[in-house]
């Protein structure tokens, strides 16, 4: 489980082919990985991975072709950055809101514009989330804890604070790119609950 309150950018050092799976290796100098050890899950880029090796400021994760198939890694080169964030432990701070690191969607950004100092993002998420989305809701994009500031069918807008620009991807987005997404785990238990008790 994790928050989506990023804790430093990494980058994609080494990428192998395994029989159709890929192993990643991460550097990641400004995370600590101190406590860490062999199968402990990291959110990268909005996904949770599993450590099967630890190196000195990196560490290596598997991904089957279902990942590569469902979230953008497969779109990913060697040099490209990916935002960290480890587990949650327990006593740590809630700062954004639970995210699993189970990507619901590949969402595209649409729309690029200023707002005072923030960066005003539009992305039209696949057509079966657009239940889940909501104004003032939150949102996972690539693994960043969002509110959602409006929303248009399948399209939702954020805003992109200065800080947030500087500390994750998300201040190199622009029109066409394709980003993880993540729906609230509230929002996705309600739309379920609503559809167990209409149909009775």
């Amino acid at each position: 489980m994790f928050t989506g309150i990023v804790q430093a950018v990494g980058c994609i050092e080494a990428s192998e082919a395994r029989g159709g799976d890929v192993r990643l290796v991460i550097a990641c100098p400004r995370l600590d990985l101190s406590a860490a050890r062999v199968g402990d899950s990291l959110c990268v880029q909005g996904c949770c991975l599993t450590a099967t090796e630890l190196r000195p400021q990196a560490f290596a994760a598997d991904l089957s072709r279902e990942t590569l198939s469902l979230t953008t890694f497969g779109e990913l080169k060697v040099g490209a950055a990916v935002n960290l964030e480890p587990a949650l432990r327990a006593g740590d701070a809630l700062g954004g809101h639970l995210v699993s690191g189970h990507v619901d969607g590949i969402g595209r950004v649409t729309a690029v514009s200023g707002d005072a100092r923030s960066r005003r993002l539009i992305i039209e998420a696949p057509a079966p989330l657009a239940r889940y989305l909501a104004a003032k809701g939150s949102v996972a994009v690539d693994g960043v804890s969002l509110t959602i500031n409006s929303v248009e069918g399948a399209a939702f807008g954020v805003n992109i604070i200065p800080h947030t620009q500087m500390s994750t991807t998300l201040g190199a987005l622009s029109v066409g790119s394709r980003v993880n997404l993540e729906v609230d785990q509230i929002a996705r238990y309600v739309a379920r609950l609503f559809e167990t008790f209409s149909c009775s």
